[in-house]
């Protein structure tokens, strides 16, 4: 009786994950039996089910009590508060990403149910990455999530950048995936473990029992700081992002540059700082120097864009290295602008890229700057959104954006690093030029001739207004948002 119960708890604490297998699952199946006409009705079908699985969150949090144990299956999965924040955050960008689908794969020709599941496949491993305690489970989260992504970037199948990307994707996201389990393998060389929290119980009792942290758990970690680097996008392994985000459906796009960045930093805090916090002198350099290389190779190489799925691909890498400014804090505020930086940036890099999504239009031909003059003429509405997401990703007061970056430097800041917020604040007035731009062009340029946006239809108006709204709300009412990041910051530290 008391294991039936423990196995009930356990099957809680995944129920996201759970929930979303079993809608990924029913829609591969209802997919060869739905004829061409239905096939969109798979994706609300694809869209409830993450608001199920949102519900499946609360489950989580409603068998994890204050001060209770959080572990399932013998504390490999981790259901606190850190973990519960990531959830939300991830089946957020995941329904936003599916509501934008919808009616593009109608335009391309390429309504399919698998489409959905993959989504859905993706969504799960990444909220396994999220709340693992135990390496050899994040790895499998992240083999689950990416595996699902390298087939989404191809999905469209007869276009030759899309197939360019699939492959790139696939073959240095293997690459990334061999120094993953190489670090792996040395962490549990030098610990004899490969739970994330006895790795740092053993690595704090050597370093208080007066010996170093032994060289092989330091090699490990870089090794496992290579693998998942590649996964945020952080220099100098995002060499693949530009090219992949450009040759990927935009859909995709919108859900590779935030949910899976999302995912890959909640391990990231919870390895380096709960597993290897007593290597922090180690690895607060290498976070330094990550930072600084990330957010000028994505500024500097965004200046030059002059294609705007191309240019927020860019953009993307340089916010990467805004989150590093303030992982390299070391603190727990540095972690609560973390958690803060990643829901507001999710919400604001989906909203920018579904904009993209609608005016791309078929087999998007249509992703130049030159194509956005005159938006603001013939589509104010539209117009006002995409410049409430470019401002908002510039970092200006009343957007969610602008908090995340307060924290963040404030955090760094409070650290003692301020060549670090120096580099950062400079990098942030590069990137005003390129986000301008865009802005300019919508409503100073003249509307070009050879281009007429359609009507934005109902579904991408609906992730739109979610997508504003809340970055809006984290920007004007940011209170509730930055608590509950700071109690998931709290539960992810040792005490």
């Amino acid at each position: 009786m008391h294991l039936a119960s423990e196995q009930i708890v356990n099957l809680h604490r995944i129920a996201p994950e759970v929930i979303l297998c079993f809608f990924g699952i029913v829609i591969m199946m209802l997919d060869p039996v739905v004829g061409p006409t239905r096939q969109r009705a798979l994706g609300w079908l694809a869209f409830i089910g993450t608001l199920v699985a949102i519900f499946g969150v609360h489950l989580m949090e409603h068998v994890t009590p204050a001060g209770g144990p959080t572990g399932a299956y013998s504390d490999v999965i981790r259901a606190d508060s850190f973990s519960i924040f990531f959830h939300v955050v991830i089946l957020a960008a995941a329904a936003l990403c599916i509501l934008g689908s919808i009616d593009y794969l109608q335009e391309e020709n390429i309504q399919k149910g698998e489409y959905y599941a993959l989504v859905l496949f993706a969504s799960a491993g990444m909220g396994i990455l999220a709340g693992a305690n135990e390496l050899v489970t994040a790895f499998i989260g992240l083999e689950l999530s990416s595996i699902s992504s390298y087939i989404l970037a191809g999905f469209r199948r007869r276009a030759m950048k899309s197939n360019e990307a699939s492959l790139k994707y696939f073959i240095l996201g293997s690459f990334a995936t061999a120094f993953f389990l190489y670090g792996i393998a040395m962490a549990y060389g030098a610990t004899g473990t490969t739970k994330i929290s006895l790795i740092g119980d053993a690595l704090s009792g050597a370093v208080s029992g007066g010996q170093s942290v032994p060289s092989l758990a330091v090699l490990g970690l870089a090794m496992m700081f290579v693998g998942l680097g590649f996964k945020v996008v952080a220099a100098p392994f995002q060499i693949y992002g530009p090219d992949v985000y450009e040759g990927s459906p935009t859909p995709v796009t919108a859900l590779l540059a935030s949910a899976p960045k999302t995912a890959t930093f909640a391990i990231m805090l919870r390895v380096f700082y709960v597993g290897f916090g007593a290597a922090q002198p180690f690895w607060f350099w290498a976070i330094w120097g990550c930072a600084i290389l990330t957010m000028c190779i994505g500024n500097f190489g965004a200046l030059v864009q002059t294609n705007v799925k191309r240019m927020l691909a860019y953009s993307s890498i340089a916010h990467a290295g805004y989150i590093l400014v303030a992982f390299a804090a070391s603190s727990e505020a540095g972690i609560t602008a973390v958690l803060f930086y990643l829901a507001a940036y999710a919400l604001m890099k989906v909203g920018a890229f579904l904009v993209v999504t609608h005016l791309g239009q078929q087999d998007e031909r249509h992703l130049d700057i030159k194509d956005y003059a005159g938006l603001g003429i013939r589509q104010p509405i539209l117009a006002a959104v995409f410049t409430l997401f470019l401002l908002a990703l510039l970092g200006l007061p009343a957007t969610g954006g602008f908090v995340g970056k307060f924290f963040a430097f404030q955090s760094a800041l409070d650290s003692h690093i301020v060549w670090l917020v120096i580099i950062a604040a400079l990098n942030s007035i590069v990137g005003a030029y390129y986000y301008l731009r865009v802005v300019i062009a919508m409503y100073f340029w003249e509307p070009s001739t050879e281009y007429t946006p359609t009507k934005v239809a109902p579904a991408l108006v609906f992730a739109l207004v979610l997508a504003a709204a809340g970055t809006l709300y984290l920007g004007i009412l940011p209170g509730r948002v930055l608590d509950f990041a700071h109690t998931a910051a709290q539960s992810l530290l040792p005490r």
